[in-house]
């Protein structure tokens, strides 16, 4: 097994590499988080983490605090494409619960494009997050990896010590009421929005008018099926 070092980033230097593994990462265009706005995040009680594999930054998180003291705001989570399989994504938001667990924080909230399997499956079915708010066009207009898919997203929130994060994390389905959104994800939007732009345009409306109207209705995400791909909503 590959040895992997967990903890925060130091100085400059490392965080210079942190705004590089972002323009690997996100692809040209995208504006990475300058590595002295994350310096001065980090000095007034913010994570910049990082994944080491034989001493080479692979992968970090970002996060940092808000108006809620018991809240932290996660902003950027990335990896290497070629350390992918190491499941740096699971154990660097693991890093992440652990640091903020011991510094009172309860709850980590990010945003994450609804219409990426990937995503889903890490954010919901792994680690347990739940959500229930759908943000239109967040972002406006992005480059990078993201150009020409749009930018809406979802606000995940993840209670770190709830019971159902607990049961994600040990591998069980919490016990959670829920049924099928009867709308299954494509596997790759990215590459369905090269191949067919308006059929992935016509995706997102469609998520997105089936979200909003079951947010709109006090329901919430609570659940992907990875094999099905779709979301799982609360009763």
């Amino acid at each position: 097994m590959t040895d992997v070092t967990f903890r925060d980033l130091h100085g400059m230097a490392e965080l210079q590499e942190a705004e590089a593994l972002q323009r690997a990462v996100w692809g040209e265009g995208d504006q990475p988080d300058p590595a002295d706005l994350m310096l001065a995040i980090q000095a007034a009680g913010g994570l910049v983490g990082g994944a080491f594999v034989q001493g080479r930054l692979m992968g970090y998180v970002f996060g940092f605090p808000t108006r809620e003291a018991t809240v932290q705001y996660s902003h950027r989570l990335a990896v290497l494409p070629q350390a992918r399989g190491l499941g740096l994504g699971v154990r660097l938001k693991l890093y992440q619960r652990g640091w903020c667990l011991a510094r009172g924080i309860a709850r980590v909230r990010w945003t994450f494009d609804p219409l990426r399997v990937v995503n889903a499956t890490l954010n919901i079915d792994r680690l347990g997050a739940e959500a229930g708010v759908y943000l239109r066009d967040y972002y406006g207009e992005m480059a990078g990896i993201n150009r020409g898919l749009g930018s809406d997203r979802l606000l995940a929130d993840w209670e770190l010590a709830s019971p159902g994060v607990s049961a994600r994390l040990g591998g069980q389905a919490p016990a959670v009421a829920s049924e099928p959104l009867a709308l299954p994800l494509p596997e790759d939007i990215a590459a369905l929005a090269a191949q067919d732009p308006d059929q992935a345009a016509a995706l997102r409306q469609a998520l997105r008018a089936a979200l909003e109207a079951a947010f709109a209705s006090g329901r919430r995400i609570v659940g992907f099926d990875r094999s099905a791909r779709v979301y799982h909503l609360s009763l």
